[in-house]
């Protein structure tokens, strides 16, 4: 099992829990956090028993309160921020190509940088009392990295109310506006996380690989385009055993055995 500095890393049951664990600076994102991130990802997708990810927070209110404000004041060469930066979108295109299915479980505020990496994942559950938003603005900052994210996700205007005013909205008002899958009350919360974990990893994970890999990489094709390269996976999907098998599975009312072939 890897262990890092800035997170904590299990896997049960076929489930990778990767879990922000820096309370003292409320999970800010460093480049040695965002370095462990990148790695764990790595990790649960190099590992055939991992057929799900969630992501969460060790901190008892926040998930993330974004980027290290420390160090966009520090006296760095240029060259050396434009390298670190370029962790946000290794990690963003990592998630999107896991070819396995990811749950953000936004079990406190999350802000800033970090609301890209919730939006990076497949779902997001939010905790009741939670909430979301980019208050770079107000510290002179904008939030750069991530609004490709945000505007794939929440319509346009939204997205301009977010980025320019810099307000926070709640957990329910960012499962109205497409931020957010579900929202848990507190004691719902872990079971609720558990449960869509649980279905996913449950899935064939070679037709859940070729359907991920799909979504990521069909988002900003032309529609004909997209039609067209749907049509060659759909194809190459029906060559695989683990189609036949769900659905003799199906007609039989049984629960089907995965090949992963």
């Amino acid at each position: 099992m890897p262990e890092f500095d800035t997170l904590l890393y299990d896997t049960t049951d076929g489930i990778a829990t990767v879990a922000l664990n820096q309370p003292d600076t409320r999970n800010a994102l460093s480049n040695e956090l965002l370095g462990d991130l990148i790695a764990a990802f790595e990790a649960a997708r190099d590992d055939e028993e991992v057929r799900c990810v969630v992501l969460t927070s060790t901190h008892d209110k926040v998930f993330s309160s974004g980027a290290n404000l420390a160090g966009f004041a520090a006296d760095v060469p240029l060259v050396h921020r434009y390298l670190g930066s370029g962790r946000f979108p290794a990690l963003f295109r990592l998630i999107g190509e896991l070819g396995k299915p990811t749950i953000c479980a936004a079990n406190g505020h999350v802000l800033a940088g970090s609301l890209g990496i919730a939006l990076a994942c497949d779902l997001v559950i939010a905790k009741e009392g939670a909430t979301f938003g980019t208050p770079e603005i107000d510290v002179g900052a904008f939030p750069f990295m991530i609004m490709a994210l945000i505007y794939r996700n929440v319509p346009r205007k939204k997205t301009n109310e977010l980025l320019l005013l810099g307000e926070r909205i709640d957990a329910r008002e960012a499962e109205r506006i497409g931020l957010v899958n579900k929202v848990a009350p507190a004691s719902e919360f872990d079971a609720a996380v558990a449960d869509w974990a649980s279905k996913l990893a449950s899935k064939s994970p070679l037709i859940m690989r070729l359907g991920k890999d799909a979504m990521f990489r069909q988002q900003d094709m032309a529609f004909a385009d997209a039609l067209d390269y749907l049509r060659a996976q759909l194809s190459l999907a029906m060559s695989t055993e683990d189609i036949v098998e769900g659905v003799q599975a199906f007609f039989e009312k049984r629960e089907p055995h995965w090949k992963g072939r």
